[in-house]
């Protein structure tokens, strides 16, 4: 898409929230904390300071009980790893836009994993500043694959 005609389409679509320029967010703890309380985590296949070089979450083996707040740009990816490693008799939490229409939704998630829907926004913590907050652009889901 031109630069013309994405900032005539930012005005033309209400409600239009352009994408974040990171994959990095911090699981607030009004969110993480209860789920940690009820699960005791003991892997997180996407550490907020991972980098080039670090182990792959989508390669790797995980824990047995494991949180997963993945980089939004590749949520199928991920959503799939989360129904492999589940499969091998893992509790998986994994933390995702609440949509439903995805292919990836209806062959992993949809009548073989609990769904709980979070209400209201989720606001994500920056990592680079830990006391800025920024809304999610969409409603939330926990997905719980056992």
């Amino acid at each position: 898409m031109g630069e013309e005609l994405h900032s005539s389409w930012n005005e033309v679509v209400s409600g239009y929230c352009p994408k974040s320029k990171t994959d990095k967010w911090i699981t607030p703890p009004e969110v993480y904390d209860p789920l940690n309380n009820e699960f005791n985590f003991n892997y997180d296949p996407c550490p907020i300071d991972w980098k080039d070089g670090d182990l792959d979450g989508l390669s790797s083996d995980w824990g047995t009980r494991v949180f997963c707040n993945p980089p939004y740009s590749q949520t199928a990816k991920w959503i799939k790893k989360c129904s492999e490693e589940s499969q091998k008799g893992k509790t998986i939490v994994l933390l995702i836009n609440a949509i439903t229409d995805t292919k990836a939704f209806h062959e992993y998630i949809y009548n073989k994993a609990e769904v709980r829907f979070i209400k209201g926004r989720i606001k994500f913590i920056n990592p680079e500043n830990k006391t800025k907050r920024n809304p999610n652009v969409k409603g939330s889901m926990i997905v719980i694959f056992r």
